[in-house]
């Protein structure tokens, strides 16, 4: 006789109380209820979007800022800023002094529409910038308000316009917390490979599950976050008087320079080039409207 590590017990090699497949089911049931439970009660709504989110309780906009100053400070250990007297250091700073400066009128229009109040976790922000001499055509800015903006993006960006919509993009996504976003979606994802374990799925079984996890649902989440950045950024760029009609020749050049290699939209993290296009269009009204509205120079 044999007995497992989970005290069930087999006679010849056949093992018993596993379940269909010699999976514990009972197992699965009791963690996608937690699993259920965690989602429930940690779900909101986002007053800036109007949409249903879930950020763990635990994960406060200070621990973010802090975890934010860290991997700023852990950066600039290894990465060194282009001298703020520059001349493009010098733009891409006033282009984020522009921006940040209308992120409370911006915050409180988009809340507006869906009768909520904004959360304005901006107010604690330390606000910085810098440009990182490489070829990336990249740029983020993480929770807390420490921005980089990397050298490569220049020539493509082509013109402060476009430059902006980037940056605002960016901004957005430490103003909607989608880093809190992510990592309590990372504890949902950790809670599904516990439960694969312990209830004796195998390797193969397991990979099956996370692939489905990954394409139906992980993936569409981060697409959902970058498409959520792009309608914020956009009025955030337009509210600071910049043209947000630069969005679509921007895109059009971000296309190109990657070549074309890539992946697929439906196994990508970011939409591609022709959705994003396709979005920005159909928001350039609204986008048109917040200008007219909150810059003062087109009144």
């Amino acid at each position: 006789m044999a007995i497992d590590p989970y005290g069930n017990q087999a006679q010849g090699g056949q093992r018993r109380g596993f379940g269909f497949g010699g999976i514990r089911w009972w197992v699965l049931l009791l963690f996608a209820g937690y699993a259920a439970y965690y989602w429930i009660s940690n779900r909101s709504t986002d007053p800036l979007t109007g949409e249903a989110v879930v950020i763990d309780k635990n994960i406060s906009p200070e621990d973010e800022k802090a975890l934010g100053l860290q991997a700023w400070e852990e950066l600039l250990t290894t990465e060194k800023p282009i001298s703020p007297s520059d001349p493009n250091a010098q733009a891409v700073r006033a282009i984020m002094q522009r921006l940040v400066a209308k992120i409370p009128q911006v915050e409180d229009a988009l809340a507006a529409e869906h009768n909520l109040t904004a959360p304005h976790i901006e107010k604690t922000f330390e606000w910085d910038v810098n440009l990182l001499q490489s070829d990336q055509v990249n740029a983020f800015c993480l929770p807390g308000g420490k921005m980089a903006v990397y050298t490569g993006l220049i020539p493509v960006a082509q013109n402060d316009n476009a430059m902006a919509i980037v940056m605002g993009h960016e901004i957005t996504h430490a103003l909607l917390r989608h880093g809190a976003q992510r990592m309590t979606e990372q504890k949902l994802a950790q809670i599904g490979q516990m439960a694969g374990a312990m209830s004796g799925m195998d390797q193969s079984q397991m990979q099956a599950v996370m692939a489905v996890y990954g394409y139906g649902r992980a993936l569409p989440y981060a697409r959902k976050q970058e498409t959520q950045a792009d309608e914020m950024g956009l009025m955030l760029a337009a509210a600071a008087c910049f043209d947000p009609r630069e969005a679509i020749p921007l895109w059009e050049r971000m296309d190109a320079a990657s070549g074309g290699e890539a992946p697929p939209e439906f196994s990508s993290t970011h939409p591609n080039p022709g959705t994003r296009i396709q979005n920005l269009q159909a928001l350039m009204p609204k986008a048109m409207e917040y200008r007219a509205k909150f810059c003062e120079s087109a009144k």
